[in-house]
């Protein structure tokens, strides 16, 4: 597989950033309380960084003999999907980052709305503007929130409060079984009728990802354009922010989709011990939204598969790690695997279908255990007898979405 100029460059980039990486967004969750973003997706090692090799290695020419992948980003990546933003791989600018618009935006009642937009079921708006197009975010009313444009272009939010003054706190269980945890505490916390999602009703009725970052304060004291936010005021994921440059800047998560190495931010979950986790806000009202379709007839969802008990041992340094007993122990992220994404399938939704699944005692006695990276590779283990659901159970839904909106396909 070929990998063009650009993306060889980038990777010396990641390979001399990666041990700097390691050593100053390492926040491991097994500590109590946690605030800010976990680590980025450019770990200190195979377990924890899947940037891709040059196409060069095992050959004796230079990279520079490699053209350019092909021009449908179905083939070949590297392809940035939410184009509306800058992806970073500078070690002075924030590596493993994604910057976007920042909007100010307002609820009826008066309050400051600072937001950002991922995704829309406005196909030309998505075109136009660099948004993820999804739409099966058409079926997603009975759990988006409600607005309208005003003259000035803003958005007036129906309803939809945000709290960002707790610390973030998150306690495994037992060395043996890490998950679940003892206790979690989400970092911000949506009221009864947040939802990241926004339908407006003066504009067709078309829906919009706009996930909180910030609410009801003023620019001057969310103002962090070099970094270091006051994570009692901005979303645990937000690495910088600029209100008079209007960006934000957030912290990317490794995952797969189709075996291909993927970036995605982690914005929102319907469940507070997820949100925990994950670094999200807690978004009481995604609950609202059927699960368990996945692409039947107007399903708002798609499928992530997240492994409880994939190997774990020597964290990063381990090419094969994976779930939340590494996730939990380690600090780093688990390495989910996702459904459909743009520009590999046309049901990709940013609202994720959490499927927990664990390893049988049996096949981690037999050394059956490894790291999976693809949809139906995992429901063939399934059905294998490989992979149960958590404890035994019978494997699907667990009943929670997260919203995920993907970013970058690596390859």
């Amino acid at each position: 597989m070929r990998t063009n100029r650009w993306l060889y460059s980038a990777l010396k980039v990641v390979k001399a950033i990666s041990p700097t990486i390691a050593a100053t967004l390492v926040l491991p969750l097994a500590a109590l309380a946690e605030s800010g973003p976990g680590p980025g997706p450019l770990g200190p090692g195979p377990g924890c960084n899947f940037f891709p090799a040059s196409a060069s290695t095992g050959t004796r020419v230079d990279q520079t003999y490699f053209g350019p992948p092909p021009t449908n980003p179905s083939l070949v990546g590297p392809v940035q999907t939410l184009r509306a933003g800058t992806v970073s791989f500078d070690r002075d600018s924030f590596p493993g980052t994604v910057t976007l618009p920042l909007y100010k935006g307002y609820l009826k009642s008066g309050e400051t709305v600072w937001y950002i937009i991922t995704d829309t079921d406005d196909q030309a708006n998505a075109e136009a503007l660099g948004f993820n197009f999804s739409s099966k975010l058409s079926y997603s009313a009975p759990g988006a929130r409600t607005g309208n444009f005003n003259s000035a272009g803003e958005i007036i939010f129906d309803q939809g409060k945000v709290d960002f003054s707790p610390e973030r706190q998150v306690q495994p269980g037992s060395k043996e079984r890490p998950f679940p945890v003892a206790s979690a505490q989400p970092g911000s916390v949506g009221d009864k009728d947040y939802s990241p999602l926004v339908r407006m009703l003066n504009s067709g009725g078309r829906v919009y990802n706009a996930p909180i970052v910030a609410f009801n304060v003023p620019a001057d004291k969310i103002n962090f354009p070099q970094g270091n936010p006051d994570y009692k005021l901005v979303h645990d994921e937000v690495v910088a922010i600029d209100t008079e440059k209007m960006t934000v800047t957030l912290n990317l998560v490794n995952g797969f989709s189709f075996g291909r190495p993927v970036w995605y931010v982690s914005m929102d979950s319907s469940d507070p011990t997820v949100a925990a986790i994950e670094g999200a806000t807690s978004a009481p009202a995604l609950q609202n939204i059927e699960v368990g379709g996945d692409d039947s007839f107007s399903s708002a969802v798609e499928r992530i598969f997240i492994a409880i008990n994939g190997p774990q041992q020597n964290g990063c340094k381990n090419p094969q790690r994976q779930g939340l007993y590494a996730a939990l122990t380690d600090g780093y992220r688990p390495n989910n695997v996702l459904g459909g994404i743009p520009t590999i399938a046309n049901d990709y939704s940013p609202l994720w279908d959490i499927n927990l699944y664990e390893w049988t005692q049996d096949a981690v006695n037999n050394g059956d255990r490894t790291q999976l990276r693809e949809e139906f590779h995992i429901l063939g283990l399934v059905e294998s007898g490989f992979l149960t659901g958590p404890n035994g159970s019978e494997f699907g839904s667990t009943g929670i979405i997260n919203n995920c909106p993907i970013v970058f396909r690596l390859l």
